[in-house]
């Protein structure tokens, strides 16, 4: 018996049944696309990925993204990686298959590819790397008028002790985790802790708060240094707004004017309450709707053209 629910009413957005999916060189239609059994994502979450946004016509930060999925595969060692003119092409081929220049997503995944037999070893990967560009119609994930409620996560963040944040890699069981505490909560997302108990990140985006009308953001030591992170701390400084990295307790966090969380899927997004205390006025913060709509003229602006 076939308990599967229908696809189109699964889905959060009926369009995505019929996308095309770049993988390992060919566009396939959704119900075709899969990788080997062999593939080492499937054998060990061998792999690393980015996520892009696609915002009139085109794709904001490419190139920094590209940049850090290069510097990903370096530090894991990938071989026969596909060129960045390769990447980029198989990007804009997705995207025009599925007729999409706004309002999209695209989750980027380069494996170490597939293997000879099953095993750990990399000696076994002999055919190269296997890209995935995976594209779909999607709206940022959270409701950044309505704000975010966090919990913090019992899961600690690894340090560069244990994997170093700064290989954007697939092995997501600690983020997965924490995610499952949130969800089992009913709140939106979860605050992660490094292994002193300071603030890294939360299971899926990068964290601020904003105490005495200063900016301030863990050290990029056990959390991902984000793009879209990066791209608040220099509109941060064209805005005049004190930014600067710290170690930051959750006290500071519970006590903060204003916290907000930045990422690719959730933009800028208003934490309004974290344990359940209330931060700062329970609203969104003046400083928080400045450097937002600030980063709305960006997207709306900047980026990579799209050739169609």
């Amino acid at each position: 018996m076939n308990d599967r629910p229908d696809l189109r009413q699964a889905l959060p957005d009926p369009r995505n049944a019929d996308i095309m999916v770049h993988v390992g060189g060919r566009l396939v239609p959704r119900s075709e696309a899969r990788v080997s059994v062999f593939d080492s994502a499937v054998q060990g979450g061998d792999a690393v990925w980015e996520g892009l946004r696609v915002y009139d016509g085109r794709i904001f930060m490419l190139d920094a993204h590209l940049d850090r999925m290069a510097a990903s595969a370096k530090a894991m060692a990938f071989s026969d990686v596909p060129t960045r003119e390769e990447i980029k092409q198989a990007i804009f081929d997705t995207l025009e298959a599925n007729g999409m220049r706004d309002g999209a997503h695209i989750r980027l995944t380069l494996t170490r590819g597939e293997k000879t037999t099953s095993g750990m070893s990399p000696a076994f990967n002999v055919f190269g790397c296997t890209l995935i560009v995976l594209a779909e119609w999607k709206p940022p994930v959270y409701d950044n008028e309505a704000g975010i409620r966090l919990i913090t996560s019992a899961i600690r963040r690894n340090t560069p002790s244990c994997i170093d944040s700064k290989i954007h890699h697939n092995n997501l069981i600690n983020n997965i985790l924490a995610k499952i505490q949130a969800n089992m909560a009913g709140v939106d997302d979860a605050l992660m802790l490094d292994l002193d108990g300071f603030l890294s990140e939360t299971n899926a985006t990068n964290v601020f708060l904003v105490r005495s009308s200063a900016l301030l953001t863990p050290f990029a030591d056990a959390c991902l240094p984000g793009v879209t992170r990066g791209v608040v701390m220099d509109i941060a400084g064209e805005l005049g707004i004190p930014c600067r990295e710290q170690n930051l307790s959750l006290t500071e966090a519970y006590t903060a004017d204003e916290m907000f969380t930045t990422g690719t899927m959730g933009e800028l997004s208003p934490v309004l309450d974290l344990d359940g205390r209330t931060i700062g006025a329970g609203a969104t913060g003046p400083i928080t709707r400045r450097l937002s709509a600030a980063y709305g003229q960006r997207t709306a602006s900047l980026g990579e053209k799209l050739p169609f």
